[in-house]
């Protein structure tokens, strides 16, 4: 046989041998699923003690926190969709990224996806983006090279309008082009979609792009749409936990497929899974009053207390992480981007983060020792905010959205310009210790002032 032609089988022998871990340049593919209003404990995988009730069936996320790591103590960057979704792209207080609110996200801000694309990544945006639309605050103008789904805060999943404000309008874009797939399931369109995207891992070769993929679930955030089959599963439960069940129980049936897909295409082991709500359920009236599940804490969407912000979180990572442990660390949604940039051999942007690398809390369970966290809700002269510092959480202007919105006294506004709680001793908040610990309320305040000083108005 010729040298050239029994070197040239020599390296094609050795390039089947390669592993798929090693494909993807060896280092790990990312796949964030962000779901919406999603109630603090609602996943099956939580110790029970939270979840109060066993009513609830996501068998697919279950799987995979069992082969992984479920965050019982992660909490969302804000209570509403688009600061917490500021919030996780760019690893920053929402309020530091100039968007404590639903609005767009500031296009000179640097996201998780510019940072990967600039390291070679392939990237890519699935389902809700509510970051904005015009000029560079699209998707493709925030480093997502491939984006299908909705530019707004939600749609109908089978027609793709919009109707909550009028004029009605179609929202339904395949990277940046205006698609129409009318009576198409939304959840199948886009599972459709992560599965193109994510590819036939088996059939890559070893010097192919690795790949992030954002998927923002839009479930279970109204309209309630869940499948048939699951409503007729929860036919015994009250309106409107039946509803709200039946959508995140599909929600869990299509992330369930991609993770088979991951499977089956050999990219499971090397591909980190990041599962995590945005922020807590709603309890708006176009979501039936409420639906979710806080567990034993107080409040809901829009509000900072816990059960606006304290988040069903799971992730997964067999090449570094342990199977069916918990983590019971402090954690919260701005951690992601310097963690995967960690993970991943990705320089993160020289820009102050908020969000620290948990690495080897998730790998280690090491201990973290966090300073002083800041939420804001809005922006102008008096916002609602909160400061945690250990066992410390002080709210300022409290709302609590705890009961339906059109049952709230006062509209939910709390009495009183503070409300300081011990989490180790009261997690659901229940009694204000403002008045008892006057010293603690005082620097709390000068924590908040210090931090908010580079990026807020100064406002009390």
């Amino acid at each position: 046989m010729p040298r050239s032609v029994a070197r040239f089988l020599t390296l094609l022998i050795a390039a089947s041998l390669v592993p798929t871990a090693l494909a993807n340049d060896g280092r790990p593919n990312v796949l964030i699923v962000y779901a919406d209003d999603q109630g603090s404990v609602d996943l099956g995988c939580f110790p029970e003690e939270l979840r109060g009730q066993d009513d609830l069936e996501t068998p697919h996320l279950d799987r995979l926190a069992a082969g992984g790591l479920t965050l019982t103590q992660m909490y969302a960057p804000a209570p509403v969709c688009s600061a917490s979704r500021v919030g996780l792209l760019t690893g920053r207080y929402p309020a530091r990224a100039g968007q404590p609110g639903n609005g767009p996200l500031a296009a000179e801000e640097t996201t998780l996806a510019e940072v990967f694309r600039d390291a070679g990544y392939r990237t890519g945006l699935v389902g809700k983006w509510h970051l904005g639309s015009d000029g560079d605050r699209n998707p493709a103008g925030q480093g997502f090279g491939d984006s299908f789904g909705h530019l707004g805060g939600c749609i109908d999943n089978y027609s793709h309008f919009f109707y909550w404000n009028g004029p009605n309008r179609h929202d339904l874009f395949d990277n940046g082009r205006e698609v129409y797939r009318p009576g198409e399931y939304f959840p199948r369109l886009m599972v459709d979609r992560c599965k193109a995207f994510v590819g036939e891992g088996g059939d890559a070769v070893v010097d192919e792009k690795p790949w992030l993929l954002y998927w923002a679930f839009n479930a279970p955030h109204y309209p309630y749409q869940g499948e048939p089959e699951w409503l007729e599963r929860y036919a015994d439960l009250p309106t409107p936990r039946r509803e709200y069940c039946a959508f995140v129980s599909s929600m869990d049936r299509y992330i369930g497929e991609l993770l088979d897909h991951l499977e089956a295409t050999d990219q499971a082991e090397n591909t980190i899974v990041v599962f995590q709500a945005d922020h807590g359920h709603s309890t708006e009236t176009r979501a039936f009053g409420g639906g979710g599940n806080a567990g034993p804490y107080r409040g809901a969407k829009y509000s900072l207390f816990e059960g606006g912000i304290r988040v069903p979180a799971v992730v997964r990572y067999p090449q570094r992480f342990p199977a069916g442990e918990r983590r019971e660390q402090f954690l919260t949604g701005c951690d992601w981007l310097p963690t995967l940039c960690d993970l991943c051999d990705v320089p993160p942007p020289a820009v102050t983060l908020d969000g620290r690398s948990i690495a080897d809390v998730l790998a280690d369970d090491a201990p973290l020792d966090r300073p002083p966290y800041y939420w804001q809700m809005g922006g102008g002269a008096k916002p609602q905010w909160a400061v945690r510092e250990g066992r410390w959480k002080l709210l300022a202007r409290p709302l609590d959205t705890t009961q339906p919105q059109t049952e709230r006294p006062n509209g939910g506004r709390l009495p009183g310009e503070y409300f300081l709680a011990d989490l180790n001793a009261d997690p659901g908040e229940r009694t204000n210790l403002a008045a008892e610990h006057p010293e603690i309320v005082e620097r709390l305040r000068g924590v908040r002032a210090e931090i908010v000083a580079g990026f807020d108005d100064g406002a009390e």
